[in-house]
């Protein structure tokens, strides 16, 4: 159909004026029938390293690497799934059109879920991006704003994945070529049909697809990644983590996150079973499958979910997820603070093991494991966070953390449905500044900042229907002001308003005492909790400043509830904060 368009349009220019109406007939024809994205790519983004010449992505006549791609395990025709989005790398090679540069194009899209993704990049030096239009089977249409980071130039922690290299004729440069996964909202419950690209200079877009992944779901336990770290290294070993549940369910699926790596990993056998005690389980271990394969290698950047398992998870109980590692693992997407003990086993696969001999060590982090999901359900509750959500100082391996508190209060009770409770706190993590910078092996393990990883941690959650927003004492710490504080709070509530979540924010706990507490900071914190408290942005405010605070000096923590470094609460002080949770303020 375009061939032929573009014919009639040759002729037009041919013979001047004599039939403009035939003209404008066939570009609206044109425009009425959307066609696969594929059969609209128009632009050569990657080239063989020994080609390089056969791709200009940019305009000036650099281009991405095959031999890169490969190597993170993004190869022609290979379904990816980032943040939650199954999405299909182009089945094209070096030198072929595998993306299109965005005019306003009609690109046929069906399925029904909760957003739209889009991998994406932009070139030019600057962020790409505008508006575009959705279209549903009832003939409704949504708008929407697409914006893609810069290929070269954009942030690295919130890139699906990077590149080491970039390739232009006169020769290969060191510098990370990125690519990302955007999202933008659907009407909720309407099948879509067709998406109009934004019309964009230099928007560039390689795959779409309806998200699908959280429908039908419940979060029961996730953490969050805080950093890509060094392992082991492990061998042929299986680890056993431990985690623990907050809603129950019939069928359960695990996923993984090999978020930040720059190489693919391979996952073997898996299983799930209940927790007897340490490293036995009750029962034998059930085997998961990916895909009807026992195991699977999940890319750079990528994600992997289980197959649907019929197996009945337990609300508020300790699950043992056991995957056996048939490779070397070296360096690895950690969740840096479990409070929890999990286990190492000696070399083999030893995740159908139901006695805990083989587990020989002892670790005190959650590698690769990201989230376990429990069929119906009513949804979850997201809570963002940093190491008082993440229950630093809080008893190892008894579940006392406030997000744990809070779900098993909702468990005995009957005002709102008894919801999933998703912890998403990162120890060192700060609003608007990045720990981890987001690519790399690094010591760091707290994580890029909540404005960076909020659509990955909260937006890709299962039927999330509230988050809370608890953080911001680190940016004070660390010499952040109010005002930009603030400002990063005010866009959490935005962004997170703009997907239909109901958004609360909790109040700053004082922390007087601590080194890096000082007079000036508390004047800080007092100005974002007024802020706070006065409303206007957030759904609700959970006023856990009021909870802990000391009436006779209230820039300290009560002695009862302080874990004795007066920043972080100990077991009581947590059970305080949750116990205080309004729980009709959950309920979306």
């Amino acid at each position: 159909m375009r061939r032929c368009v573009r014919g009639v349009l040759v002729v037009l220019a041919l013979c001047g004026s004599l039939v403009p109406a035939v003209s404008a007939r066939a570009v609206a024809e044109e425009r009425a029938a959307p066609v696969p994205l594929e059969r609209l790519f128009d632009n050569v983004a990657v080239s063989d390293d020994s080609r390089p010449a056969e791709a200009d992505f940019d305009g000036s006549g650099a281009s991405l690497s095959a031999q890169d791609l490969t190597a993170a395990g993004w190869t022609p025709g290979r379904a990816l799934t980032v943040q939650g989005a199954r999405l299909t790398w182009p089945e094209r090679q070096p030198g072929e059109p595998d993306n299109v540069r965005a005019t306003g194009q009609d690109v046929r899209v069906a399925g029904r879920g909760d957003a739209l993704a889009f991998l994406v990049a932009g070139t030019g030096g600057t962020e790409a991006g505008g508006p575009g239009t959705i279209t549903y089977a009832n003939g409704s249409r949504s708008g929407y704003r697409l914006s893609a980071p810069d290929w070269r130039t954009g942030p690295l922690a919130t890139k699906a994945v990077a590149l080491p290299h970039i390739n232009t004729p006169g020769g290969q440069l060191a510098g990370q070529a990125r690519l990302y996964v955007v999202t933008v909202p659907l009407a909720p419950g309407r099948a879509v049909t067709s998406v109009r690209l934004p019309s964009a200079a230099g928007l560039h877009v390689f795959a779409m697809s309806v998200r699908t992944a959280t429908r039908g779901w419940t979060g029961s336990w996730t953490t969050a990644t805080g950093g890509y770290a060094t392992v082991g290294p492990w061998t042929e070993r299986t680890l056993r983590l431990v985690v623990h549940t907050s809603a129950g369910g019939p069928r359960v699926r695990v996923r993984f996150d090999n978020t930040f790596a720059s190489a693919p990993v391979r996952i073997g056998s898996t299983t799930v079973a209940v927790q007897a005690s340490g490293a036995a389980s009750r029962g034998a271990p059930v085997a998961l499958a990916f895909g009807g394969a026992a195991g699977v290698t999940i890319p750079a950047g990528g994600q992997a979910y289980s197959d649907p398992l019929g197996f009945s998870v337990p609300a508020d109980a300790n699950l043992l997820v056991s995957f056996h590692l048939p490779g070397t693992v070296a360096a690895a997407p950690v969740h840096g603070l479990a409070q929890q003990r999990s286990y190492v086993s000696e070399p083999g696969d030893h995740a159908a093991d139901g006695t805990a001999g083989a587990y020989t060590s002892v670790i005190t982090r959650w590698p690769l494991l990201a989230g376990v999901d429990v069929s119906g359900g009513p949804g979850s509750v997201v809570l963002l966070g940093d190491s008082i959500t993440d229950g630093d100082k809080s008893t190892p391996d008894a579940n006392r953390r406030w997000p744990s508190v809070l779900a098993a209060r909702l468990l005995t009770q009957s005002t709102v449905p008894r919801y999933g409770v998703l912890n998403l706190g990162v120890s060192g993590n700060r609003v608007a500044t990045d720990r981890y910078p987001g690519d790399g092996v690094s010591t760091d393990t707290a994580g890029v900042s909540a404005l960076h990883r909020f659509d990955r941690d909260v937006l890709a959650q299962p039927s999330a229907r509230t988050a809370v927003v608890f953080e911001g004492v680190n940016d004070l710490r660390w010499g952040a002001s109010a005002e930009q504080l603030v400002a990063g709070l005010r866009e959490l509530a935005a962004r997170g308003h703009a997907r239909g979540l109901r958004m609360l924010a909790a109040t700053i706990l004082p922390c007087e005492g601590e080194a890096r507490c000082t007079a000036a900071v508390d004047a800080e914190r007092g100005v974002v909790n007024e802020w706070i408290r006065d409303g206007g942005v957030f759904d609700g405010v959970l006023d856990f400043d009021a909870v802990v605070r000391d009436p006779q000096q209230p820039s300290r923590m009560l002695p009862a509830y302080d874990s004795g470094d007066h920043l972080h609460p100990g077991d009581a002080g947590l059970a305080a904060l949750a116990d205080s949770v309004d729980l009709g303020l959950l309920r979306p």
